[in-house]
């Protein structure tokens, strides 16, 4: 008997949080958890395919191209095997994998493209993951995990025009909010992430000029 939507979901959160529980450079198990509750949210006030939606938001991090030699294939690989392995429908598979394939920042000089609803709906739950107190934690705790500087003001933000030069980074991770998170809030699709993002937005800017205030010794 093929397995019903709820059950589908279910498993696939079991997947993602036996794979991703403990690890420790910010795209752990919670953060899924929080992409899959910001979607779900976002998606109550769009038309949209809710399946779609949680099973993209539950399976865009399993095969992070960060972590496999900036190889961006992997993720909607391993995302469609999962799901051809539970029998789901060759449609959502697809539409699944192609959001995926398409969610990534590419850098702060690319433009991308997200064709649809839930494809957006799912983008802006990551971002807002990425932005705010949470996003701050995430980033430092990624930097760690890098071994990057926290700060260096002598190597200055790059506003990267192409996926290649952005995944190439090394820079200190102060520089990420330049280079990506600063830059979230416009690019969120929904009215409900755009809502969303700007308390968040205001949050790292304040954040931000503590850390320089600091930094000079000032407070």
């Amino acid at each position: 008997m093929k397995p019903q939507k709820e059950e589908i979901i279910a498993a696939t959160a079991g997947y993602v949080k036996d794979l991703l529980s403990g690890e420790g450079s910010g795209h752990d198990w919670w953060h899924i958890y929080r992409v899959w509750n910001n979607a779900k949210s976002i998606a109550a006030h769009e038309n949209v395919n809710m399946y779609v939606v949680e099973l993209t938001a539950l399976l865009h991090d399993i095969g992070d191209h960060k972590f496999h030699n900036g190889d961006e294939s992997v993720g909607p690989r391993m995302a469609r095997e999962w799901l051809q392995h539970h029998e789901v429908e060759a449609e959502t598979t697809d539409h699944v994998c192609d959001i995926i394939k398409a969610l990534s920042f590419k850098g702060a000089g690319t433009s991308s493209s997200m064709p649809t609803t839930e494809g957006c709906v799912v983008q802006d739950a990551d971002r807002l993951d990425a932005i705010g107190a949470i996003g701050i934690a995430r980033t430092f705790a990624y930097g760690g995990h890098k071994n990057r500087e926290l700060y260096n003001p002598h190597i200055k933000p790059e506003l990267h025009d192409s996926f290649e030069k952005y995944k190439a980074s090394t820079a200190p991770t102060i520089n990420h909010f330049y280079e990506k998170l600063l830059l979230l809030k416009d690019r969120m699709h929904t009215e409900t992430a755009k809502r969303l993002a700007e308390e968040r937005h205001q949050y790292m800017e304040g954040f931000l000029n503590q850390f320089y205030a600091e930094w000079e010794g000032e407070k």
